[in-house]
């Protein structure tokens, strides 16, 4: 059992930045792929990034690619979310997600954090 724990969200400027963290609790971090996803109002989930178990392997979205960054610190349990140039359309719900590898957390993640929320005003 795996639980993620969202913070660092909030109300920004366009063209601001943000970074986003999501704390992991329970055993094995680092067999785990995670992932970051956003939910806008009246929208459905979409994939935003994610990274591979031991960090080599990252994936973005391409509405975010060059803008946002994902890493992961496998001996704090933790993975970030480095938001920069941050546009109206980057306000949702922000959710963290864990998997049993990369293919997994972008399709049908096991485990999902409690969201947070980023609003980028113009």
């Amino acid at each position: 059992q795996v639980q993620l724990v969202e913070s660092g969200g909030g109300l920004v400027q366009a063209g601001e930045s943000l970074r986003l963290s999501c704390a992991a609790s329970g055993r094995s971090f680092s067999t785990y792929a995670m992932a970051w996803f956003r939910q806008a109002p009246g929208k459905e989930r979409e994939f935003v990034a994610s990274i591979s178990g031991r960090g080599s392997t990252t994936n973005y979205a391409d509405s975010v690619k060059g803008r946002f960054a994902i890493a992961r610190d496998n001996a704090k349990n933790t993975v970030s979310l480095q938001m920069n140039s941050l546009k109206p359309e980057d306000t949702a719900v922000y959710y963290c997600a864990a998997g049993g590898g990369v293919n997994i957390v972008v399709r049908s993640p096991d485990y999902w954090g409690q969201g947070t929320q980023v609003t980028v005003s113009s």
